[in-house]
């Protein structure tokens, strides 16, 4: 049998080799991790997005009402970004965890934790009732959120990637990606159809408890789902040969810091433009009564779901495409309709009108999509299989931190600072820029084998500069 692989120092994928020694696994292992990656995690950023929605239409008014109005916006995003600051604490210990027990018990710990706290969070008391006791809880939970964040990821896109075919790490690798903006999706919806359930002061006094409170039975459903697939191939060959790193994350800081960097800033590229939806900023902004939209929480939460349609498609055309032409190539072409699509949104968002609104951030979705689909592909190409689950686990979150972690607070800032959107345009732009520079600082390593007997290829760094060293 011969493959497709990558040749350490040149950019080919095409050369042929003998298979490596793990067998493909069959088709219906195959679909059943990929059922499983999109579902679990779609309930693992249900939970996390679900919050960052809230904090533009409720917590402000509820939960940081002790403070002015320009103050509390400020104050509930940035309660967004902070759970992004412990999200590396998180990569850590799942890295470290992951590497040596495996992915998929891993897995299974972030998905309760993340309900949990999730749910709890429905649970609380307002600012009316019990005071700053209210903010300083919620933020608690949340940090708890971002602590499971931070381990969830790396977890998944492995458990997709190292199960499938070499020829199809794209597709399967978008799997977890794509539940990303299922979980976008569902928050949006469970939140529209409450907000039509329980209109007007309904919503604040109640309706925006039940989508937290839904995490309860979603926690069963994924932990279900988690538990009936099996360990990933690359870490049952890594344990049966005793190979597990005893000090994986100082072993990654040691011998690859570099890269870990580059793959951060590819990221941040990609999530500095997404969190403005993710993270709740375009919601509020758009729903604000003294802002110069206007437009109703109804419309722009129907509008923001649909665009999650549009950015699920799109991320899953990305795992194909980065398939066909490489992952470096995928994503140039992504971060270049991303750059367009930055330019465009803000415009067509200040119109007022809610079919332009969706028009805006529908188009976004398509560089944000095909910045993302091909991620975990990439990720997982790029490090050495006994610190791989350390590796993609932090650099993502180190690149969620550079870029979408305090995203909205800084586009909060900027409108309140120069009173126009022109400034967020600009930034976001930039940060479009810093995505693309990273991905033209590497090599591609679309079809690299995976398994710990090719620990020295592997190794090879990915880097232009380094690896012509």
């Amino acid at each position: 049998m011969v493959r497709d692989t990558f040749t350490p120092g040149g950019d080919s994928v095409q050369n042929s080799r003998p298979e490596e020694i793990i067998p493909p696994a069959k088709d219906p292992e195959h679909r059943r991790v990929a059922a499983a990656t999109i579902i679990g995690t779609a309930i693992e950023w249900y939970d996390y997005f679900l919050y960052a929605m809230a904090a533009a239409l409720v917590f402000r008014q509820l939960m940081f009402n002790g403070l002015s109005p320009a103050a509390s916006t400020i104050v509930a995003f940035l309660t967004v970004g902070i759970s992004f600051l412990f999200r590396p604490l998180g990569a850590f210990l799942a890295g470290h965890y992951g590497d040596r027990i495996g992915r998929r018990k891993v897995l299974m710990l972030t998905l309760i934790v993340m309900g949990t706290a999730t749910a709890l969070i429905g649970l609380l008391p307002t600012y009316d009732t019990i005071g700053v006791a209210s903010p300083i809880l919620l933020i608690t939970l949340r940090v708890i959120q971002g602590i499971s964040a931070g381990g969830e990821w790396g977890g998944a896109v492995l458990m997709a990637v190292e199960h499938a075919p070499v020829k199809q790490r794209g597709i399967y690798g978008a799997c977890p990606q794509i539940g990303v903006p299922a979980g976008l999706l569902l928050a949006s919806a469970i939140l529209a159809v409450m907000s039509q359930i329980a209109p007007g002061d309904a919503f604040l006094a109640w309706g925006w408890r039940v989508p937290f409170l839904l995490s309860f039975v979603l926690i069963g459903v994924g932990a279900w789902i988690r538990h009936s697939i099996e360990e990933s191939p690359v870490f049952v060959e890594i344990a049966e040969l005793a190979e597990t790193e005893s000090a994986p994350v100082k072993v990654l800081f040691r011998d690859h810091f570099p890269l870990v960097m580059v793959a951060a800033l590819i990221f941040a590229g990609n999530s500095a433009v997404g969190y403005m939806t993710t993270g709740g900023y375009i919601q509020g902004y758009a729903t604000d009564p003294d802002g110069p939209v206007g437009l109703s929480r109804d419309d722009v939460l129907w509008a923001v779901t649909g665009s999650a349609v549009t950015w699920l498609l799109f991320t899953l055309l990305a795992g194909w495409l980065s398939d066909k032409v490489g992952r470096r190539t995928s994503y140039i072409i992504g971060f270049i309709l991303q750059f367009i699509g930055v330019l465009a949104v803000f415009p067509l968002v200040n119109t007022g009108s809610v079919t332009l609104f969706f028009v805006g951030i529908a188009f976004l979705t398509l560089g944000l999509g095909l910045t993302y689909g091909q991620q975990a592909a990439l990720y997982a190409e790029l490090f050495p299989a006994s610190i791989r689950f350390s590796g993609v686990s932090i650099s993502y979150a180190i690149g969620a931190i550079i870029g979408g972690a305090f995203a909205p607070m800084i586009a909060a800032w900027l409108v309140q600072a120069t009173g126009t959107t022109s400034a967020v345009t600009v930034y976001l732009g930039g940060m479009t820029i810093i995505g693309l520079a990273a991905v033209l600082s590497l090599r591609d390593r679309s079809g690299i084998p995976l398994g710990p007997d090719h620990e020295a290829e592997q190794s090879v760094s990915p880097i232009r500069w380094l690896s012509r060293a």
